[in-house]
């Protein structure tokens, strides 16, 4: 257990038996700590334009709004504040893209606590933490080599709609939960469709459960 001053950590899910697991590995490992909970990125965003928060612990997945759009809308709200994902989804899949966006870690919820405690340790130092697992292809990832994945090189934004065009949403649809136009929407459908060598959105789909991007 790290004796320190109070740690106030803001834990973004919208699934309460993950908060209160993350609440108790952090209540085991440091002596004073603050836990704040929120279930939807509208209250996380209002959370940390509210009060002064030392750590942020995102999901990727919530009710309101894509998990990446809410690291990149945290990250301008508030530059210092350190951002951690936390999700179901693979690591190999979303980690790039979350560090884009401006997480410093990126852990499953598959992490052991001895981990997830000591990515937050890390973090808290100022520093990334990267998984043994995805080292080298956050490496090659982040440079936008050619060795990793053919969705590497998007933009978050390019990753949002082909997850959600993954999920059987519809054009219109993700141009409201996005609060985007619908031909803006259909122009980051055709880049996806030429960056990812595509034809029709049948594929872009099927590329995406093929790598277990959508579950």
């Amino acid at each position: 257990m790290i004796a320190t001053e109070s740690l106030k950590v803001l834990i973004i899910d919208d699934h309460e038996i993950v908060r209160r697991g993350v609440k108790q590995i952090l209540e085991e490992n440091f002596l004073y700590v603050e836990i704040g909970e929120v279930e939807t990125a509208r209250e996380g965003i209002a959370e940390v334009r509210r009060g002064s928060w030392d750590l942020a612990i995102v999901d990727i997945s919530l009710p309101d709004q894509s998990g990446l759009e809410l690291l990149q809308e945290l990250h301008r709200t508030a530059p210092k504040l350190p951002l951690m994902v936390l999700s179901l989804h693979p690591e190999e899949q979303y980690a790039v893209c979350a560090f884009r966006a401006g997480a410093m870690a990126y852990l499953t919820k598959h992490t052991a606590p001895e981990e997830l405690a000591r990515a937050v340790k890390q973090v808290l130092t100022g520093h990334r933490y990267v998984t043994s697992s995805i080292e080298g292809q956050m490496a090659d990832s982040l440079e936008k080599s050619s060795d990793g994945p053919e969705h590497a090189p998007l933009s978050e934004r390019e990753f949002e709609v082909l997850v959600l065009l993954a999920q059987g949403r519809s054009i219109k649809h993700i141009a409201q939960f996005l609060t985007l136009s619908v031909k803006t929407v259909s122009t980051y459908r055709a880049r996806l469709l030429d960056k990812l060598q595509l034809e029709t959105t049948a594929e872009l789909i099927r590329y995406a459960f093929d790598r277990h991007l959508v579950e």
